[in-house]
């Protein structure tokens, strides 16, 4: 039995991920600002509550649940993220910033203040975009989101490098599309190939064993080229 934060669980593959590893007999923390989806399962080793990763309050309870009821985290997934679909000349510096917070800062946030709680048998799996890939197709309108998920490419080979010695093992997942409600706002009437089901249990199996042959690695998990 392992114990699992996932951010960004009300929707998509990370609502779907918390059962998938409910199902394997795992705890699961699932953070996200609306808990109210998780909550309505009613699984008995699934906790919810509100969490917003940009929130120095909302760290602070995460930290005190993992304190009290697990002193241990073997598995973090970053997979909240947030999609801004404009033009560039459109896009204003409050724009980036709010992408950036949220893509970036949080994810860099949340797994340095949970480093304490995992060692070298633990996994950090961060969520990125085929969009963040150097030499992947580009998309017109994602400046924003795609810059900042190849920043999340890059703190995921410096944390691997870091903590190389002791753990945990960093590795992230850069994924194509993906049908889900994020996607569909952005690009309404866009078909994905890959429903939200399909990528959450891939990535619960790569997180439960990935670490095991990879770290510090980029995976591009698509289905298309470039």
């Amino acid at each position: 039995m392992k114990n699992v934060v996932i951010t960004g669980t009300s929707r998509g593959m990370g609502f779907e991920m918390v059962s998938l590893f409910a199902e394997l007999g795992h705890n699961v923390l699932a953070l996200s600002r609306n808990e109210k989806p998780v909550q309505d399962l009613k699984i008995e080793n699934v906790t919810a509550f509100s969490f917003d990763i940009t929130s120095t309050a909302s760290m602070a309870e995460v930290f005190e649940h993992v304190e009290k009821h697990w002193e241990r985290v073997d598995i973090l997934i970053n997979n909240a993220g947030d999609l801004v679909n404009k033009s560039f000349e459109t896009t204003s510096t409050e724009d980036f910033r709010n992408i950036y917070e949220v893509n970036v800062f949080g994810v860099a946030e949340i797994t340095r203040r949970l480093l304490p709680y995992m060692d070298r048998d633990s996994h950090v799996v961060n969520i990125s975009s085929m969009g963040g890939i150097q030499g992947s197709m580009k998309f017109p309108g994602l400046a924003a989101y795609s810059s900042s998920k190849a920043a999340v490419l890059t703190l995921t080979e410096l944390l691997a490098e870091e903590y190389k010695q002791n753990g945990p093992s960093f590795n992230a997942l850069a994924l194509g599309a993906v049908q889900t409600e994020m996607l569909n706002e952005a690009f309404p009437g866009y078909q994905a190939p890959v429903s939200a089901v399909e990528m959450a249990e891939y990535i619960v199996g790569f997180s439960l064993k990935g670490n095991r042959f990879y770290n510090g690695k980029i995976m591009q998990v698509s289905n298309s080229t470039p």
